[in-house]
């Protein structure tokens, strides 16, 4: 039976307020974005027990209603017409809600906005990478040797896989200068090259950095000599994030100004070359060397925390991820993996990551389970299965937050695996996708653990969802009230 969705949009629009209380919409893939007048006009219960709803939440400003890939434009298009809004981009919605946050809010918005256009290449490498890993390591499928001993003709293809995963990492900073300047209102060719300058083959790599300070092998730190007066490091920042983010701001502060004072017609030829030398001189001498020692500082603690009280910070970890997920607030991580892989070579932070997502697609897969209706079930099956694929906010909005009890039981799930992996120092050389298929990018000799990890986060959930939904069976007399309650 075709769905009426004037019907839909005009229930929509009962339960947010009105007409009057939304200022703009815009949609993405899933979700129907609203930024509202005010969000406590909001009836969420009744809200979410319309026909198409999956679940709503607000974050960053903008009230966001989960509905699917395919009808969200439907709705999004009655919406429209019933209303007489005008069309609006995700990008001017976003620019709305974000002068309702405050000073943190807005910070981790901007991370957000800087990381997501570049996550695919990141998590391509990630996964490249952990193919090169199985490929490479020793004693994984034959004892004592890599299938690279046991068939020599791989090498080839090791290298050319090699070589694709780590491009995205080696010039991360190119990638991340221009999201940065793009969402800084700079060039976004002028963040390319700043990012790339950073990472320019005549400096000493940074990989390279921590041997050569140290003086390891009689290495030496190079420097630049500017007239015999000032003197800084001549090194890379391969693979890290604070000094491009800082540099791309700069750049595009000095891009303005200069943009402002100098005559249109001498634009081209002033504006790009002074704006690079500036940033560059300050990219190098300043920004650079202080970024790193602040990036060591915050790695070190995270590590310490990981090394002296790895339970505690495994229970901390565990337990709040999802609900920073919630608040938009986990994509800050993205840049502490990053750091925690340049400066140790693996990360244990997101291999707790994917056994969260895992954690909240199983107890979503448990209301499948002892759901009492087709449409429950439809919701939960669908969502698992996203959250077993990485993207858990179907699965949390849709149906985990809306009974409370999974999320408690995904949570403790999460908990129980975080532990689990960090005792047994289970670390990621990348990241990958956070779902099941994680164990690719998880390190060859960590991998058996990792997949324990993994079940601990299937089965709690799974298990402790269903043994709550059974006792409020019996509690309730039926299934409806126990499931539904």
């Amino acid at each position: 039976m075709p769905k009426d969705y004037n019907q839909i949009v005009l229930s929509i629009l009962e339960f947010v307020g009105g007409r009057d209380n939304i200022k703009q919409a815009a949609h993405c893939l899933t979700r129907l974005r609203l930024v509202l007048k005010d969000e406590s006009q909001v009836n969420q219960a009744q809200l979410d027990a319309i026909e198409v709803v999956k679940g709503s939440f607000a974050a960053a400003g903008i009230f966001q209603i989960v509905i699917g890939a395919g009808e969200v434009e439907k709705v999004y298009r009655q919406l429209l017409q019933v209303t007489g809004l005008k069309q609006a981009t995700l990008a001017d919605v976003k620019e709305e809600g974000a002068a309702k946050l405050n000073p943190v809010q807005r910070l981790v918005k901007i991370l957000s906005d800087i990381f997501m256009p570049i996550l695919p290449a990141i998590i391509t490498a990630g996964l490249l990478m952990g193919i090169n890993n199985l490929i490479g390591s020793k004693g994984l499928f034959i004892d004592g040797k890599s299938l690279l001993d046991a068939y020599p003709g791989l090498q080839g293809t090791w290298d050319l896989i090699n070589m694709m995963a780590n491009t995205s990492f080696v010039f991360l900073p190119a990638l991340v200068g221009w999201s940065a300047t793009k969402k800084f209102g700079g060039s976004e060719i002028l963040g390319i090259v700043m990012g790339l300058l950073l990472v320019h083959p005549d400096l000493l790599n940074g990989w390279a950095y921590g041997k050569a300070a140290a003086g390891i092998g009689g290495a030496k730190l190079p420097y630049f000599n500017i007239l015999g007066v000032f003197h800084f490091e001549k090194v890379g920042y391969q693979g890290q994030i604070l000094p491009i983010l800082i540099a791309a701001y700069i750049l595009s502060q000095v891009e303005g100004w200069l943009k402002k004072r100098v005559p249109a017609a001498l634009q081209l030829l002033i504006v790009p070359i002074t704006t690079i030398v500036i940033t560059g001189v300050l990219a190098l001498g300043i920004i650079g060397p202080v970024t790193r020692s602040i990036g060591t500082v915050l790695t070190s603690g995270i590590v310490g925390i990981y090394e002296h009280v790895p339970v505690l910070g495994a229970l901390i970890f565990g337990a709040l991820y999802a609900p920073l997920v919630i608040t938009g607030m986990h994509h800050m991580f993205i840049a502490v993996d990053l750091q925690l892989i340049v400066q140790n070579g693996g990360t244990f932070i997101w291999p707790m990551i994917a056994l969260s997502n895992i954690a909240q697609g199983s107890a979503a897969l448990a209301m499948f389970w002892v759901a009492g209706n087709g449409k429950e079930k439809s919701m939960a099956s669908t969502a698992a299965l996203s959250a077993y694929a990485g993207i858990t906010e179907p699965a949390m909005f849709g149906v985990n937050l809306r009974y409370r009890y999974p999320f408690y039981a995904a949570l403790t799930g999460s908990v129980a695996a975080a532990i689990f992996i960090t005792l047994n120092r289970v670390l990621a050389p990348a990241i990958g996708v956070g779902g099941l298929p994680a164990f690719i990018s998880i390190f060859p000799q960590n991998i058996p653990m990792f997949l324990v990890g993994m079940v601990i986060a299937v089965a709690v959930p799974f298990l402790l969802t269903v043994a709550v939904a059974k006792h409020r069976l019996l509690k309730a007399g039926k299934q409806g009230a126990a499931v539904m309650e």
